[in-house]
């Protein structure tokens, strides 16, 4: 079973996360628009893209389960696709956040062609080669050679200020930050027996484990356990956990009646606007700080737009309206990708905008169908039968 709706949702996320990360490009664009500074007290638009991608990936978790079991697949087998599907997240994302602090000057083959590679081996490995038209006497070798691609390119990484250090796991990119949310929520989802109790206990831990790390209680993470850090402080995997929440109250509250769904929703999306906005003379509103503030608000906000896209794409089927953006929301992770050959491909080429294309209104336009173009490139691929599955 899927829902329009959460495929909508993530559509929407996915081509805003494009937009958005293309506004380095840009010039002169409004700062309500941006990422916030690390010290700033404020919430951009940019700052809301990401939460809601973490809580889609919630929303999506028992519906995903419980196709596998209704398959036949035992809990081992599931947990172990979960296993896997979140240490190839944590892979890609090690290399992608790995590129943001590699040394060009150091490195053999220079910055961009370093880019260019990984993107290349993300291909590879993870493609779904067995939906796509290519011959499958091919399929091992291309993974074994997307593998030995990315060994290469851990070999010759030089990163730092002067080329000096090598990988480190940093804060784990984006992909790796939902390999983290994931693999936590959707193993406990699986062995709790998919219960409602459970989960909202792991969401209220997670929401509490983020107040402890923005206190004076505050936990010191070294050594092992900085590696589980991004559990360890909450905030990350509790935007899952409250999707998770969301999808199973609504199924609960549906069966006494679809109005019943909605008001639960909208009751815990009012009640997290006001947990954060009531404390952020406490903790503050800040992303790259993750207080507890802005897990609150950007939490209420994706209860609220599940419940209006349910709405309109579930109960009233006006979809027609998404298909443009469709691939978006179905082969999400070639859509990420493309851009990672986009701009080195950009940057060897030498080819740029003209200027007036790269400035303010004008900017933010060309961007934003930079963006479509992406999705509709996706989708010719998705066509083809290329498309890449975790």
């Amino acid at each position: 079973m899927r829902l329009a709706s959460i495929d909508i949702l993530r559509a929407i996320t996915m081509v805003l996360m494009i937009w958005v990360n293309d506004f380095w490009t840009l010039t002169d664009i409004p700062k309500w628009l941006k990422h916030a500074n690390a010290t700033e007290d404020y919430l951009g638009f940019s700052d809301i893209i990401f939460p809601l991608f973490l809580f889609i990936v919630g929303l999506s978790i028992p519906f995903a389960i419980k196709n596998r079991l209704d398959k036949g697949d035992s809990k081992l087998s599931i947990a172990k696709h979960i296993i896997i599907r979140s240490v190839s997240l944590l892979l890609i994302g090690f290399f992608m956040v790995n590129y943001e602090t590699a040394h060009d000057e150091s490195i053999i083959i220079g910055k961009t062609f370093w880019e260019l590679l990984m993107a290349f081996a993300v291909v590879l490995i993870w493609t779904n080669w067995k939906k796509s038209p290519l011959n499958k006497k091919w399929h091992s070798y291309l993974q074994i050679l997307g593998f030995a691609i990315l060994i290469f390119l851990a070999i010759i990484y030089k990163g730092g200020e002067d080329g000096a250090t090598w990988m480190t796991t940093q804060w784990w990119g984006i992909l790796g930050l939902i390999g983290w949310a994931y693999i936590i929520n959707a193993l406990v989802y699986l062995y709790s027996k998919r219960s409602l109790v459970i989960m909202s206990l792991l969401w209220l831990i997670l929401i509490l484990l983020a107040m402890i790390n923005h206190s004076e209680l505050s936990i010191n993470f070294g050594g092992f356990s900085s590696y589980f850090s991004t559990i360890l402080t909450g905030t990350i995997p509790a935007f899952t956990a409250a999707g998770i929440v969301a999808t199973l109250l609504f199924k609960k509250m549906y069966k006494l009646g679809v109005k019943w769904s909605y008001l639960s929703l909208l009751v815990l999306g009012v009640l997290n606007l006001i947990f954060g906005f009531g404390t952020r003379s406490i903790w503050g509103i800040s992303k790259i700080q993750g207080t507890p503030s802005w897990l609150g608000i950007c939490t209420g906000i994706g209860f609220l737009l599940f419940a209006l896209l349910y709405y309109i794409a579930d109960e009233k089927k006006i979809t027609n309206w998404a298909k443009i953006i469709a691939p978006a929301g179905t082969a999400t992770l070639t859509c990420y990708l493309i851009p990672y050959f986009i701009y080195p491909l950009r940057s060897i080429s030498g080819i740029s905008l003209p200027d007036f294309l790269t400035h303010n209104s004008i900017g933010l336009i060309a961007s934003f169908a930079f963006a479509i173009l992406i999705v509709l490139f996706t989708g010719w691929l998705e066509k083809k039968g290329f498309k890449l599955k975790l």
